[in-house]
């Protein structure tokens, strides 16, 4: 289901975004022109998203993936945030251009096509929402998308589909980005503000090359594997820990696929119990792929009275 969604989204927004950069161009919006380019942006993503959702499932038993085939996503939306940032650098070049030097708008046109694509991306909006995306959780890094919902107990389990929450996020900010489009139309049109519309064109371009910046931060670190998951592992710690056999622990991660991990617990005991026991402890944990139990056992001390 989240595939198919995904894909229609994906046809709807490239049409519409080949619309708004050639009306914005044409009919000399640069407000336009931008939204058009910034259209890219969440098309990439949902691209990337429907081509993450396929390869997984033609994929998933090719043994050559020693940690499943979910990194292609990450490689792919660094890829199309090196290529957002120049388009979003140039349509700063354009905008400063026009300011220098304006242009005859033809606003009506402008105008409909602006409101055509808000339209589709509060539509696109509709589609992808999922209930699940107003969890109140907590965001670690991972294509800025990564959401945990809490346990009772304030454990960290994965709850949405992040796929597509991060595709509804998106459609949310660019739909933004098509009301800056029109009311620089519009204060043009009515009160002849031309200026407005490049100046809208540079904050769209700054809006670009923000999500960019936030893009390469976010999938870099994880295609390197540079992520803080201290919060995690003190989770872990502090579990096993509340039972008295357990006097110290050490716990190591490892991302396997984008919502689930390779965990490796080192503890020391007293009275050490079998490793299926502490497995059973771990249990709950619902990201936790593969636990590894390293019982490093201590002989207890005997108090004389």
């Amino acid at each position: 289901m989240a595939e198919t969604k995904t894909l229609i989204a994906v046809m709807i927004t490239f049409s519409v975004m080949i619309i708004e950069i050639t009306a914005g161009w044409y009919y000399g919006s640069m407000a336009l022109f931008a939204d058009g380019w910034h259209m890219l942006t969440h098309t990439a993503a949902l691209g990337i998203s429907f081509i993450a959702y396929v390869l997984a499932r033609r994929l998933s038993g090719d043994g050559r993936f020693n940690y499943g085939t979910w990194k292609i996503e990450v490689l792919g939306a660094y890829t199309s945030a090196i290529l957002l940032g120049l388009i979003g650098i140039y349509i700063t070049y354009i905008s400063i251009e026009r300011l220098m030097t304006p242009v005859d708008i033809q606003h009506d046109q402008a105008l409909v096509v602006a409101v055509i694509g808000l339209l589709v991306n509060l539509i696109c909006a509709v589609a992808l929402y999922d209930p699940r995306h107003h969890l109140h959780g907590h965001t670690h890094s991972g294509l800025g998308h990564h959401t945990h919902d809490q346990t009772q107990e304030g454990d960290p389990i994965e709850t949405a589909d992040l796929n597509l929450k991060s595709a509804y996020l998106h459609v949310v900010v660019d739909a933004m980005n098509s009301v800056l489009a029109i009311i620089a139309l519009l204060g043009a049109k009515f009160y002849g503000l031309n200026f407005l519309d490049p100046v809208m064109g540079i904050v769209g371009a700054v809006l670009i090359c923000r999500w960019t910046y936030l893009l390469i931060r976010d999938t870099s670190s994880i295609l390197l594997d540079r992520e803080d998951l201290s919060l995690m592992k003190q989770h872990i710690s502090e579990h096993m820990e509340m039972e008295t056999d357990v006097l110290s622990v050490e716990v190591d991660l490892h991302r396997v696929e984008q919502h689930r991990f390779d965990c490796v617990v080192r503890l020391i005991s007293d009275a050490p119990q079998k490793p299926f026991v502490y497995k059973q402890r771990l249990k709950h944990f619902g990201n936790l792929n593969q636990v590894s139990i390293e019982v490093t056992p201590v002989p207890r001390i005997k108090v004389n009275t």
